[in-house]
C-alpha cells in the first residue's frame, strides 16, 4: 500500500482553483436568489411611504403599496417575505392585544400579499415589542419584571393570528422560555400542520 504525502509537493490545492470550471464545480457556497428573504416594515393606511432613517434606502410602506412590491419581488424570484407592522401608538397596550388582532396590521399584510401573490411565502415575526406600550418584549409585572408565561400565552395566540390571515412561516423573535414548544403544539391544534 503507498501512503500519499499531504505535504508539499504532493498536495497542491492550487491544481484545483487553476480553471475556471473547477473553481466552480469545488466552491462551497453559492448564494442566488433563493437564499433570499425579503424584509419589509408594514404601516397603516393607503398610499403612505416613510424613510427609516437609520437605514438608508428603506423605507415603511402601507398594505396597498406593499402587494406592489410583493408582486415584483416574485417576479425577481425572491422566494418570501418577512412583514415586521409599524403599530400605531394608539393601538399599543400593556397587554398588547393588538398582536393578535385578526383585524390586526400584520394579519390584514399577509392575506393582502397572499391573495396577489399566493405562491411568495410570507413570513411574520412573532414577537410582542411593537404591540406594548412600554416597548418590551415580554408582559410586565407591577415591579416591572417580564412574565415568561403569561407572555408566552399572547405569543402563542399572535402565532394562531398569523398562521389563520395565511402566513407560511411564523418566527418567534422574543427570549421568552417555552414559545416554541407552545407555539408548535397550538399550531397543530389549529391544523395549522404545514405552517412553519
Amino acid at each position: 500500500m503507498t501512503i500519499v504525502s499531504r505535504s508539499y509537493p504532493a498536495a497542491r490545492p492550487r491544481r484545483m482553483r487553476y480553471a475556471d470550471f473547477s473553481r466552480r464545480l469545488m466552491r462551497e457556497h453559492q448564494l442566488t436568489t433563493d437564499d433570499l428573504i425579503y424584509p419589509t416594515f408594514v404601516l397603516d393606511g393607503q398610499n403612505r411611504r416613510e424613510a427609516v432613517p437609520s437605514m438608508l434606502g428603506v423605507e415603511r410602506k402601507s398594505i396597498d403599496l406593499l402587494v406592489k412590491e410583493a408582486e415584483q419581488i416574485a417576479e425577481l424570484g425572491i422566494p418570501a417575505m418577512a412583514l415586521f407592522p409599524v403599530t400605531p401608538l394608539a393601538v399599543k397596550s400593556d397587554h398588547a392585544e393588538e398582536a393578535y388582532n385578526p383585524e390586526g396590521l400584520a394579519q390584514r399584510a399577509v392575506r393582502a400579499v397572499k391573495e396577489a401573490v399566493p405562491e411568495l411565502g410570507v413570513i411574520t415575526d412573532v414577537a410582542l415589542d411593537p404591540f406594548t406600550s412600554h416597548g418590551q418584549d415580554g408582559l410586565m409585572n407591577p415591579s416591572g419584571y417580564i412574565m415568561n408565561d403569561e407572555t408566552v400565552e399572547v405569543l402563542v395566540k399572535q402565532a394562531l393570528s398569523h398562521a389563520e390571515a395565511g402566513a407560511d412561516v411564523v418566527a418567534p423573535s422574543d427570549m421568552m422560555d417555552g414559545r416554541i414548544g407552545e407555539i408548535r403544539t397550538a399550531l397543530e391544534a389549529q391544523d395549522h400542520t404545514n405552517t412553519q
